[in-house]
């Protein structure tokens, strides 16, 4: 069992993986295709973050942007690499998504990009049952990103 919890983003921890994760988009990501929010942006008005923990093991994150009118974006989702595997996603996007439904959010989206590197997260989110959609928010499509919708 995880310990899912609010994060002020201020642990050591938490601060390299979100590094990591930042690394890891531009490094998958053609120039300018790259939307992932780091320090500053994860701290936003209207975004929460959640760290998950395995006793004192950091295992993942997560946040959720509001973005009004009864919808919410799925941001920053990354599990630890010693952590793969082991259902943290999974338990953080279950998370994410009761939070955001008890919010009165009523549709849930998110913004991805496409190739190997992205391929275990999609599975999750469409097993999940989110689907491809539109561009929402400010995104614009291109042939790298993809955006996906769960109503909720």
């Amino acid at each position: 069992m995880f310990d899912i919890r609010d994060d002020d983003l201020t642990g050591e921890a938490v601060r390299r993986l979100l590094a990591l994760h930042l690394a890891g988009m531009t490094a998958n990501s053609p120039p300018k295709n790259s939307f992932a929010l780091d320090l500053s942006g994860l701290r936003a008005p209207g975004v929460t973050v959640w760290s998950v923990w395995d006793g004192d093991a950091l295992a993942g994150i997560g946040a959720l942007k509001a973005l009004g009118e009864g919808a919410g974006e799925l941001k920053s989702m990354r599990t630890d690499p010693a952590h793969l595997r082991k259902g943290v996603a999974r338990a953080l996007l279950e998370h994410i998504i009761g939070v955001a439904r008890g919010r009165g959010t009523r549709r849930l989206s998110l913004e991805t990009g496409s190739g190997a590197a992205f391929e275990p997260a999609l599975a999750l989110y469409r097993q999940r049952g989110f689907v491809n959609g539109a561009p929402f928010a400010d995104y614009r499509a291109s042939e790298f990103n993809q955006f996906l919708h769960l109503e909720l």
